[in-house]
């Protein structure tokens, strides 16, 4: 399998980790990767990316659109975790953080499916890429999709099962679907 399967490696060329569940919502998603409540803003990349990049030195002149006072109450100027930006593909929920390795802990992996199925990808510019697919709780499959024989899971026999969602990811939206963001 190559890494160009994965959907959107040309938006991010430096890297990033994606988490999809089901069942749970972008709010929920969000709030078990980071083991607190967290109050969402939607924001879009570019503005994700300039928060991430200023941080705490963000002006109102950096971003015209959105008042830092709002951002530091949501914790989006918070320095101790990662910037992540959530949203929906048909019945999977999901989170992205560009270039870091959050999403691909095994423990934010598991909180995050607990009563559900959830399956991170992370492909990162300084690292080898790396799938991992769990269930209620538990890392049923882990693996680097260069050498997906080689894997780490609970359950190897569930890595045809992570494939075939990376396989059918990669299509082109359905007509009618549509990606939304935080």
């Amino acid at each position: 399998m190559s890494t160009d399967n994965f959907p959107n490696t040309r938006l991010y060329p430096t890297g990033c980790c994606a988490i999809f569940a089901k069942n749970i919502t972008p709010g929920e998603l969000l709030a078990r990767a980071a083991g607190r409540t967290l109050q969402p803003t939607p924001i879009g990349r570019e503005e994700a990316d300039t928060i991430t990049m200023l941080d705490e030195d963000i002006t109102e002149d950096d971003l015209p659109d959105l008042d830092p006072d709002d951002l530091q109450a949501a914790g989006l100027l918070d320095a101790d975790g990662p910037l992540l930006r959530a949203g929906t593909y048909g019945d999977w929920f999901f989170a992205v953080e560009s270039e870091g390795p959050y999403l691909a802990d095994a423990e934010v992996l598991k909180a995050v499916s607990r009563g559900t199925t959830a399956l991170s990808a992370c492909e990162l510019e300084s690292g080898p890429s790396w799938i991992a697919y769990a269930e209620n709780g538990e890392c049923l499959s882990s693996f680097d999709p260069l050498f997906p024989d080689d894997d780490h899971g609970e359950l190897r026999t569930r890595s045809a099962e992570a494939r075939t969602f990376l396989n059918t990811s990669s299509r082109t939206p359905r007509p009618g679907s549509r990606l939304s963001h935080q």
